[in-house]
This record gives C-alpha cells, sequence and structure tokens, in this order.
C-alpha cells in the first residue's frame, strides 16, 4: 500500500507564543509563565492552570481590549496555560500579559522582545491598563529572575520604583506596550528616587505633649517603644487612653529601609497603598473597631489576605474597649504575639504574613468604667467586675508585657497643662536604648528585648542578690506564670537600657513588677 501523503503542514500550523507575569502568595512574589497557542479550529478560548474566577473573566476583557486598540482578535482556538499550574493565580493583573501574548503569536510583537519584560496589569474594555495589587511584588520577581526589565501600570509606577537595580517601565494603555515592545516607542525608565521618601520625623500632627499629666503613663509607653513591649491601659472613660494610644508611633524609632519595604509589600498586596505613594514612609498605627471579625484581624478569606495584624507590622495595633472584642477574635492574637507572624492554613496553601506589632489595648476597669474612681461610685458589683475582666483570658494578658492604670485627670492638671517632653525628645532616648539592644542581640537576629527568647533572657537578664529576692517575693504574692517572670525581666532589661546602664538593678525590677497590675486581686482597685 502506497504511503499517504503528509498532512498539509499549513493546515496543522499553530501559533504559539509566551509572556511572564508574577503572583504573589503572602508577601512573596512568583514568576508566572504565560502561554498562549493558537490553533486552526472552532473559535473557543480556554484559561488553564488553577485561575480562579477574575482570572477566567480576562477572556471578554482581553479581547474587547484588543479589538478596540486597533488589532484582529483571532477567530481561532486559544488556550492560555499559567505556568506553574500548580499555584492558584488570582487577581486582574493577568490581562496584559495574556494580551501581549496573543498579540505576539499573531506576530505582531517579537518573541524575543516581550521574552525579556515581566508583565502585570488589568486592561480596561477600552485597552487602558489600569492598576493591579502587587505591582511591588512584581518588581522584586522581576529583579530576582534577571528579567530586563517590569512593565507595570502608570498608577503603580512610583510603587514598583521602589526597587533599586530594575527597569520599571509605566505605560498607559495596550497600544503603547505593543509599540514599546514592538521598537516602534521609546519609553524611559522610572529612576528610583528614594531620597525623602521615609520620613525620619514621623511627628506631625500628634505630639505627646498634647495630653495633659499622665507622666507615669508616658514613661510607660517609652519602655514600651524602647523594648517593643505590648501595653494596655486601665482607666475610666474620658481618662486620655486613646490619645496616648495614638502617640505611641510618635515615639517609635524611625523605619529602616527594610523594614519599610517589608510594610510597603504587605499594603502593596492588600491593596491598601494610597494614590500614588510608593513607599510606607511612617510606622503604621491600625485601631479596628471591635466588632471586627477573626478573618478581619488576623487575615483570611478563600485566597488569604492580611488582616489589620498584619497591615500593622512595624507599627501599633490598638484594640479600645478590649473586652469588647469577641472572646475567639482575641484568642487568635496569641499565635501573632508569640512567634510575630501570622500563619493562615488553607487546604489549597499556607500563607504566612509578618505581625511583629506593638499591641496598645485601652479598657475600662470595669462595665460602668468608674471601679476605682474617686469622683464617681461605681455600680457593679465584685462579680460583675471579675466576669467583665475574665474577658481577658490569661493566656492573653501574660503575653502583654506593661499594665498600666490611666486615672481620670484632677482639674489642676487640665488647666495648668505641664507639657513634658515632646516626642521627638522623646525619641532621641528610645532611640539610644534600642540601639543599646541592637547591639547585645543582633548576633542573635533580634532587634529589641522584647523577641528575646528564654536562653537570651537568662543571658542577658542576670539578676543580683537583692533583685532575685524581689522577684521571688512577687512571685509568690502576685502567684505570677513562667511567662510573666519573663516578661518581667525583659522589661527590667528595657528601663536598664533607658538608664544607659548594663546591670540591672533592684530599682529596675521594683518597677518592672509595678507593670503587672491585672495580675493582682481583680476585686480591688489598681
Amino acid at each position: 500500500m502506497a504511503d499517504r501523503p503528509p498532512a498539509s503542514r499549513e493546515r496543522r500550523a499553530r501559533l504559539l507564543a509566551k509572556s511572564y507575569s508574577s503572583t504573589s502568595i503572602g508577601i512573596d512574589g512568583y514568576r508566572i509563565e504565560v502561554e498562549v497557542d493558537i490553533a486552526y479550529g472552532l473559535p473557543a478560548y480556554t484559561t488553564v492552570g488553577l485561575p480562579e474566577t477574575a482570572v477566567k473573566e480576562s477572556r471578554e476583557r482581553v479581547k474587547a481590549a484588543i479589538v478596540n486598540s486597533g488589532y484582529r482578535f483571532p477567530d481561532d482556538r486559544i488556550t492560555v496555560n499559567l505556568a506553574p499550574a500548580a499555584i492558584k493565580k488570582e487577581g486582574t493583573g493577568f490581562d496584559l500579559p495574556i494580551a501581549l501574548g496573543i498579540l505576539c503569536a499573531g506576530k505582531i510583537i517579537p518573541q524575543e522582545n516581550l521574552s525579556n519584560y515581566l508583565v502585570v496589569g488589568e486592561l480596561s474594555l477600552d485597552g487602558r491598563v489600569k492598576a493591579v495589587n502587587g505591582a511591588l511584588l512584581a518588581a522584586l520577581t522581576a529583579k530576582a529572575h534577571r528579567f530586563k526589565g517590569v512593565i507595570v501600570p502608570q498608577a503603580n509606577a512610583d510603587e514598583a520604583a521602589v526597587v533599586t537595580d530594575m527597569s520599571v517601565y509605566a505605560l498607559g494603555t495596550l497600544a503603547e506596550a505593543v509599540d514599546f515592545l514592538a521598537g516602534d516607542l521609546e519609553v524611559t525608565p522610572l529612576d528610583a528616587d528614594l531620597q525623602g521618601r521615609i520620613d525620619d520625623a514621623a511627628v506631625g500632627e500628634v505630639d505627646l505633649q498634647d495630653v495633659s499629666g499622665q507622666a507615669h503613663v508616658k514613661r510607660a509607653l517609652t519602655i514600651a517603644a524602647s523594648g517593643g513591649h505590648n501595653l494596655l491601659m486601665m482607666g475610666p472613660p474620658g481618662a486620655g487612653k486613646t490619645m496616648l494610644a495614638r502617640r505611641l508611633a510618635t515615639i517609635l524609632p524611625p523605619l529602616l529601609f527594610e523594614e519599610a519595604l517589608e510594610t510597603t509589600k504587605i499594603y502593596s498586596v492588600a491593596g491598601r497603598l494610597e494614590n500614588r505613594q510608593a513607599l510606607v514612609r511612617r510606622r503604621p498605627f491600625r485601631a479596628p473597631h471591635h466588632s471586627i471579625s477573626d478573618a478581619g484581624l488576623i487575615g483570611g478569606g478563600p485566597f488569604p489576605r492580611p488582616g489589620e495584624v498584619s497591615l500593622a507590622h512595624n507599627g501599633v495595633l490598638f484594640l479600645d474597649e478590649l473586652p469588647e472584642y469577641r472572646k475567639n477574635v482575641l484568642e487568635m492574637l496569641r499565635q501573632p504575639l508569640e512567634d510575630r507572624r501570622v500563619t493562615i492554613a488553607r487546604a489549597a496553601l499556607t500563607v504566612t504574613y509578618p505581625a511583629d506589632i506593638v499591641l496598645v489595648a485601652a479598657m475600662n476597669p470595669c462595665p460602668c468604667g468608674y471601679f476605682g474612681d474617686s469622683r464617681h461610685a461605681c455600680r457593679c458589683t465584685p462579680l460583675q467586675v471579675q466576669r467583665y475582666r475574665g474577658k481577658i483570658s490569661g493566656p492573653l494578658l501574660d503575653r502583654i508585657d506593661i499594665h498600666i492604670e490611666v486615672p481620670a485627670l484632677a482639674y489642676r492638671d487640665l488647666r495648668h497643662h505641664d507639657p513634658g517632653a515632646s516626642s521627638a525628645t522623646i525619641r532621641e532616648q528610645v532611640v539610644a536604648a534600642r540601639h543599646r539592644q541592637t547591639r547585645r542581640l543582633r548576633t542573635h537576629g533580634c532587634f529589641c528585648n522584647a523577641q528575646m527568647s528564654s536562653r537570651l533572657v537568662r543571658r542577658h537578664c542576670k539578676l543580683d542578690t537583692d533583685g532575685e529576692r524581689l522577684l521571688e517575693s512577687a512571685m509568690e504574692r502576685l502567684r505570677l506564670s513562667a511567662r510573666a517572670h519573663g516578661r518581667i525581666l525583659k522589661i527590667a532589661r528595657t528601663i536598664a537600657d533607658l538608664a544607659g546602664v548594663e546591670p540591672i538593678s533592684p530599682q529596675h525590677v521594683g518597677e518592672a513588677i509595678q507593670y503587672r497590675g491585672l495580675d493582682r486581686d481583680l476585686t480591688r482597685p489598681l
């Protein structure tokens, strides 16, 4: 039997192209290969590679954008593969790389040019390139994989330009992207101008001098800022707890560039960067309402997103009216406070977000708010007081280093305002104490006393005989837990660092013990 003639190669020809994009898991970016295959056959469009709904819907946006930009959309069988297929793809950032892949398969863009760039961007129906979440991670991914440059929407230009040693090209339309990749349009890459991006002052609208009196609370805030300690304020309504909490961020040390970059990555993934903001310049201050859900506070969702704990990374998380939060929400704070990161497990993946925060909480001493207030009669029974404070579990209280009473101000304190030290002055003291801690702990991967492990506490928080005797007495009298014991030693270490001395004296230990007020009998005023 004679051999059959080979089928026409022209009829069997397939048009192949490949572009590159990125996706994020947590605050880590991953390179994605966008493979486009156009085969002769009935018109069809299929996207494979574990895409979620927004990626699947890109078909209509891509088709309309290509046609409305003046190009022909193939009337053939189109298959788009997002590799590796094991990583779930979500978001609208794949629109532009898919459209460029289709046009490259149609021989409008040279493949060798397209392969040099990592591309992200959402397309509108008229071909405009719209902003996406995670542009900063895309630029970092492009740098890690040594691409020639990264193409981003114009709205994400400043954000992506933070990455040094990477050419960032901000384009406004699909047609501009095609002309640029075809060599018909010259685009100047953006320069990463980092001067002035981080506000070293970080003291603007608010200052500790705004708060009348409360010198002992300001002292506690100084200790908390110096050692990175969590703090709980208890006092009647109107005592100034919220004012004091909002001013804690003004005395924290300035953000290092590495800290600012990591915080910006979280805000970029969450889509929380303000318009045209390139870098988070100040330490975050987050104050979620007590009606927040566990997913809103810790993070979560089908494709986990960072919660308020992670958005406060390298800054302050303020929880006002602490007992009003749902108990299950508060209990979820225990792991982030201990590990300084949040791990969200789902069936398909596990995501970890950083959560190195200073927790500041505020609460009334009782349901009516006036327990222990000499000027108002408390209407609560001892049992009601105990139940109210019992909403905060012992394990959570153990993770809050400093408990401080914020009493109502007397009239003379309100009228004869003694401003005390400014935030800038206190900040200098905090920075000096942090430098001592960094020199002592940097070889162990720690940067403040609150991060010390049990082994480091034993090494760097040694007490003399008088200090040991004082701490032993307090442990027995207050029935403190082993975790509270470690917290007292860390606070004493911070107090010594603020004083500029290495040995921890009994006076430092005594002051640290005073900051464990909630370990005392709940039926007595603080």
